[in-house]
């Protein structure tokens, strides 16, 4: 993966990356998962990566998000 892209969330539950993923779909902000979560024991996490220009409302949106929990 190359700079133009940072990672703004990570997760041990795919569910969890992939509800944040279509938030951000949602408002126009395409994303990247990277599952680095061994396939026998699935410890490890999950990252979702946006576009360095879009990470700062990404983030906002996650952290609304996460208020609603």
């Amino acid at each position: 993966m190359d700079s133009n892209w940072t990672k703004v969330y990570t997760s041990t539950q795919q569910y969890k990356v992939e509800l944040i993923k279509g938030l951000l779909a949602e408002n126009n902000i395409e994303s990247v998962s990277v599952n680095k979560q061994d396939s026998a024991y699935l410890f490890g996490e999950i990252e979702l990566y946006v576009h360095v220009e879009h990470a700062f409302k990404a983030n906002q949106i996650i952290k609304q998000a996460e208020r609603e929990e």
